[in-house]
């Protein structure tokens, strides 16, 4: 139902809805049929945009990370899993989705934020034809190259 706002005298009138846009609506019901889309494939499609964007390092809070880690040395797995990091809630026309990241050390976040958000947006909206009502980004830690034992353990402060 559309609801025209109130406005003062020099403000443009604005008009807000509660339903789908027309064209969000005719991409997702046919005449043939209704089209739903799946919320592991909206997670799929969300974790590999995010990954394009360079400065992600990985995506999960530290828990999944160090059980995907395990799942992908197991053989005849699948390889890293495109969802983990990924959370949605996807209605019938629309979509929310949550991400976990680490960044890369020395990258601005705010902006690697506006990039992720932007990327995954346009990408879920593109494939799935749903529409994306926010991305909400949570970084949950930094890569330090050092993070990995590249470099050699420096002598101790204490003895």
């Amino acid at each position: 139902m559309t609801q025209p706002t109130e406005t003062s005298e020099d403000e443009i009138p604005v008009t807000t809805s509660n339903t789908a846009t027309p064209a969000t609506k005719d991409r997702l019901a046919t005449d043939d049929g209704q089209i739903s889309v799946a919320e592991g494939v909206v997670q799929k499609i969300a974790g590999k945009a995010c990954r394009e964007i360079s400065g992600v390092h990985a995506m999960g809070t530290s828990g999944s990370r160090a059980f995907g880690s395990i799942r992908e040395r197991i053989p005849g797995s699948s390889g890293p899993s495109f969802a983990q990091g990924v959370g949605v809630e996807v209605g019938e026309t629309e979509a929310a989705i949550d991400l976990d990241i680490v960044v890369e050390y020395g990258v601005g976040i705010a902006e690697l934020g506006r990039s992720i958000q932007r990327n995954v947006k346009q990408a879920v909206e593109r494939m799935t034809g749903l529409r994306v009502v926010e991305v909400n980004i949570a970084v949950d830690d930094v890569y330090l190259a050092t993070d990995d034992g590249d470099s050699q353990p420096s002598a101790s402060r204490v003895s």
